[in-house]
């Protein structure tokens, strides 16, 4: 596979992509591994320094010589109601009580943003892709003058065409596990089998299709709908390179859990997981307060996941989850490309 900036030369020809996870699961393993079996591999900067982000691209690129790409948060523009967040806060006590931590504080809600852009244009992988918004053209122009290839998440036709910069565009539908892609922080979404095709009517971009995909005769129909690539998140969860918690794993398999929603309750801005406890009882009270709720109740997750407690963590998950393999990640990739 060649990547160049423009055109959709870096589209893997087993148009297989590995969708980038924050929080771990994507990591420098996972990244190789899928790239080496000839799909394209994503790390993931986000709620990471740039000294911690660009570790992984080094670590990634003494693994493989094969190009992978680096996805990166926009910086959050929410108007947090400070009273909704309080009194979520003051909810949320009796859960973290419960774990033996104290709540998390807002932390830098810039998540290291200008270093991570700085250090990317310095030493740039092939791929850069943008979540929860677009960067500015003269930014894109920046990466694409460094033989970059740029990619946006849009989860709306009106995104796509206010994307019309970048080299190609990943179409999320509501069907996807973890946070939605969108540029606001609002309820909703389309699925990705309606939105994909009004999205290739306005737009000649490479599209790589994401949202609740799962199989090979997935990969097939995004095709067929006007894709050039299919990714898969939850798909490579519980493969071995993955970096997904133990407790996670394990919860995608585990019959308790029978269904997934959206959610604000783990970060305040929308995401999909497995319905536990935590999502039930909290997810009507939790505030758009993004990612200031992340910062909330990371303690909570983390000590959630190292007690192995299922039901207070975060279980992030697309509609497919059922079909999360434990097979080695080349070997899911194989699978897919089939389609």
């Amino acid at each position: 596979m060649s990547v160049r900036g423009g055109g959709a030369s870096w589209v893997p020809e087993t148009a297989v992509v590995q969708a980038p996870m924050a929080g771990g699961a994507s990591r420098p393993e996972l990244a190789v591994a899928v790239a080496e079996a000839g799909a394209l591999g994503f790390l993931a900067a986000g709620y990471k320094t740039a000294a911690a982000m660009r570790d992984e691209i080094e670590r990634t690129r003494a693994a493989t010589s094969r190009p992978f790409g680096v996805n990166v948060f926009m910086p959050s523009r929410d108007a947090v109601d400070r009273a909704a967040f309080d009194a979520y806060a003051e909810r949320l006590a009796p859960e973290a009580e419960r774990l033996g931590v104290g709540l998390g504080t807002p932390g830098d809600r810039a998540d290291d943003w200008d270093a991570k852009i700085e250090d990317l244009l310095a030493d740039p992988p092939a791929i850069v892709s943008f979540t929860f918004g677009c960067p500015d053209e003269a930014l894109i122009r920046e990466f694409r003058r460094r033989g970059v290839v740029v990619i946006v998440t849009v989860t709306s036709v009106a995104e796509a065409r206010a994307a019309g910069a970048a080299d190609g565009l990943c179409v999320q539908g509501v069907e996807a596990g973890a946070h939605q892609g969108s540029w606001t922080n609002t309820d909703g979404g389309t699925p990705l089998r309606e939105l994909l095709p009004a999205v290739r009517e306005v737009t000649a971009q490479p599209l790589i299709a994401a949202g609740g995909l799962g199989t090979a005769a997935d990969v097939a129909e995004v095709l067929a709908l006007g894709a050039d690539a299919a990714q898969f998140g939850t798909a490579f969860l519980r493969c071995p390179e993955s970096g997904a918690s133990a407790v996670h794993k394990a919860a995608l398999a585990d019959p308790r859990f029978t269904e997934t929603a959206l959610t604000r309750a783990f970060s305040g801005r929308p995401a999909r997981g497995l319905v536990n406890r935590f999502l039930a009882e909290h997810s009507a009270h939790a505030p758009a307060a993004y990612p200031d709720v992340h910062y909330l109740t990371t303690p909570l997750r983390r000590a959630a996941a190292a007690q192995g407690a299922a039901d207070a963590l975060h279980l992030w998950a697309g509609t497919s989850y059922r079909l999360a393999s434990t097979a080695p990640a080349a070997e899911i990739v194989a699978a897919l490309a089939k389609g």
